[in-house]
């Protein structure tokens, strides 16, 4: 319906500048990414087009050792690419290249921010991460709002695993667990229902969540699991941003390690577990 796309234009607009002015006001604000050699890191900047629109994407790899594995990341709604450069530092240092791009209307990327043209976007930054790291496999890793796209596409990308991080079952789940009161669920746009996006999927699937998670909390995490028959890691003492404002081993080791280790053909049911 062009009301539910008008509605999910704007609250997402105005949602992503409140915290990214939250950000700024809390002393969040990243620091510029500039091209070259960071740390054990070699950092490039790129545009991809998709559609009418030029997507701003960074794309950071491993300097003294092999790439072990290959990251496509779809960030979440308050955040850009500058979000996540210690992460793809840190995830670099783990031996995993990484691409990580704005939506469109997000930071310097062209258009505005709209439901299916996200999805268009991440197809188009995975063919361009394939163009990068040819022959390589890519898996595809959601956060948050990120979550709930990436799953959308997996029938329309040939990623070799899905990990879903900080995610939801479906967006107006997601607009319930914030607070939008379900009378007014019906004008939440019926959008990225994760059961009904992976039903057919048999890649192998991961769910991390953090133990103190109050966006989406810990149960989000169960239900997500169980719908997509995903194994599970429930990290502790860990909130909803705190994956990419303070990059930690314990939250990203274990995704790598996870990734590299390819699961299995149907990824298995397990009882949430700490590391």
């Amino acid at each position: 319906m062009r009301s539910h796309r008008i509605s999910f234009t704007l609250a997402l607009t105005g949602i992503s500048k409140l915290l990214l002015m939250r950000d700024r006001v809390a002393g969040w604000v990243p620091r510029p990414i500039e091209a070259g050699r960071s740390g054990e890191a070699t950092v490039e900047r790129h545009r991809i087009a998709s559609g009418p629109n030029w997507l701003d994407a960074v794309w950071v790899k491993p300097v003294r050792e092999p790439v072990r594995a290959v990251v496509l990341v779809c960030h979440g709604i308050g955040e850009t690419v500058e979000h996540w450069q210690g992460v793809q530092e840190l995830l670099a240092a783990n031996g995993a290249a990484s691409l990580v791009f704005d939506y469109s209307g997000y930071g310097r990327s062209t258009g505005r921010i709209e439901a299916a043209q996200c999805e268009l976007d991440t197809i188009a930054a995975f063919a361009f991460l394939e163009a990068l790291a040819p022959g390589a496999e890519i898996a595809v890793l959601g956060f948050s709002l990120g979550s709930g796209i990436a799953a959308s596409v997996m029938s329309r990308v040939r990623a070799s695993r899905l990990v879903l991080c900080a995610g939801f079952t479906s967006f107006r789940a997601a607009a319930h667990s914030l607070g939008v009161p379900r009378g007014l669920g019906n004008l939440i746009p019926p959008l990225w229902h994760v059961e009904e996006s992976l039903r057919d999927c048999r890649l192998p699937i991961l769910v991390v969540h953090g133990e103190k998670d109050r966006l989406f909390p810990v149960k989000m995490a169960a239900e997500l699991a169980e719908c997509c028959r995903a194994e599970t890691i429930i990290v502790p003492e860990l909130g909803h941003a705190e994956p990419y404002h303070r990059p930690q081993t314990k939250y990203w080791g274990p995704i790598v390690e996870w990734i590299e280790g390819g699961g299995v053909p149907e990824a298995r049911n397990k009882e949430p577990r700490a590391v």
